[in-house]
């Protein structure tokens, strides 16, 4: 479904991605842990184009998506809760769902706002307000849930656990499980909280400073030593 070769973006003259390569299949879900500042959320914004690789290339259904604008990009079936969720705090949580169906047919949004809805009962009751006034756990469903309104094939989440208590992440966890399995999603997921995002994940991939340095199964990376050391005992 996504296949990103040999791609380097750049901020100026620093190089961020330095030759990365990942494949996404359809149906999985995909993680890519590291610490923070190695490149992560750079991957998933030069997925959605901005900022566009300087080199390489990012296919997505065959298309290649490297130098498309983002709105295009959104249009072909690629969805973002970006980081830090960024909702739209002074509208309300109906007003952010509206703005996530932007790109769809709007004779479908009564359908798509009712599966979500399904998905985050707690935004069903919490509509009418204002989603700056949400709990974190909140704003983060709010995020997901715009994101699914433009009904994406491939839903690219970065950070999903990021500043929440261990409960609510637990929570976050198996919604994405839910997605995936009964929305039929493909979810790539990047993620510092390695425990969770690879048992959650089919495959995943480990980034240091702007380079893939391993990949396996979910429960491979789990079982590595190495993994282990950096990510999993308190480091």
């Amino acid at each position: 479904m996504l296949k990103i070769s040999g791609v380097r973006t750049f901020y100026g003259h620093i190089e961020a991605l330095k030759g990365v390569d990942i494949d996404v299949e359809e149906g999985e879900i995909v993680t890519l842990i590291g610490a923070n500042g190695a490149g992560k959320s750079t991957l998933l914004m030069s997925i959605c184009g901005t900022p566009q690789a300087r080199h390489g290339s990012i296919v997505f259904e065959g298309k290649d998506i490297t130098r498309k604008p983002t709105y295009e990009i959104m249009r072909l079936g690629i969805a973002q809760s970006p980081e830090g969720r960024r909702i739209f705090p002074r509208m309300s949580v109906l007003e952010n769902l509206r703005m996530g169906g932007i790109t769809t047919d709007p004779k479908h949004f009564d359908e798509d706002l009712e599966r979500v809805f399904q998905i985050f009962p707690r935004l069903r009751e919490r509509q009418q307000q204002r989603g700056g006034t949400l709990s974190g756990g909140e704003q983060q469903m709010l995020a997901i849930a715009r994101a699914l309104m433009s009904r994406p094939r491939l839903l690219l989440l970065d950070e999903p656990s990021l500043g929440l208590a261990p409960l609510i992440v637990k929570q976050i966890f198996q919604i994405i499980r839910e997605i995936n399995q009964q929305q039929r999603v493909t979810v790539f997921l990047v993620e510092q909280n390695a425990n969770h995002a690879l048992k959650l994940a089919h495959r995943g991939y480990v980034m240091v400073n702007g380079k893939i340095t391993l990949s396996g199964t979910g429960r491979e990376l789990l079982s590595n030593a190495e993994v282990r050391s950096a990510y999993l005992e308190g480091h």
